[in-house]
């Protein structure tokens, strides 16, 4: 196997500003940050000092990615509104209801099709992190994904 790129995270943390959860929504924030650890693409714009530590917390309606390099110098901090993530992830959220239902009893079929509902909202709300972090941080699709992943176990109360 050939050497990792520096352009990737090597590390993902949430600060204690994103407090603790139920056990099932720790487990699948734990889960969420693997995935994104395992396999990602990540790129400051300006700045080759990779691989990245991410360090995301919630200030008001405010998502912080504070990245720093491997040795843990603070490199950038970048602020996101959640403002423009509240109708999508609300929208993930009832169709993943929609979908654990569907498996419960549904035909192969229906759950195919809310299946195939669910990853195109979670596709439209991967491509709206990308927008808003487009200048500052370069992420590929599976990346930006995983981070959405991330910022919706982050809003989900159980």
């Amino acid at each position: 196997m050939g050497e990792k790129s520096n352009h990737r995270l090597s590390d993902v943390a949430l600060d204690e500003s994103i407090g603790r959860a139920t056990p099932d929504i720790e487990h699948e924030r734990a889960i969420a940050i693997f995935d994104l650890i395992e396999e990602n693409s990540f790129e400051l714009v300006g700045l080759d000092q990779g691989p990245y530590k991410l360090k995301l917390s919630v200030v008001e309606t405010r998502l912080a990615f504070d990245i720093s390099n491997d040795d843990g110098e603070h490199l950038i901090t970048h602020i996101l509104s959640l403002t423009p993530f509240r109708q999508i992830v609300k929208d993930y959220f009832m169709i993943c209801e929609s979908y654990y239902e569907a498996i419960k009893s549904a035909t192969p079929s229906r759950i195919e099709a809310v299946d195939m509902g669910r990853r195109g909202i979670h596709n439209e709300g991967a491509q709206i992190l990308t927008d808003r972090l487009d200048g500052k941080i370069n992420i590929d699709v599976d990346t930006s994904r995983r981070l959405f992943t991330l910022i919706c176990v982050l809003h989900w109360q159980g």
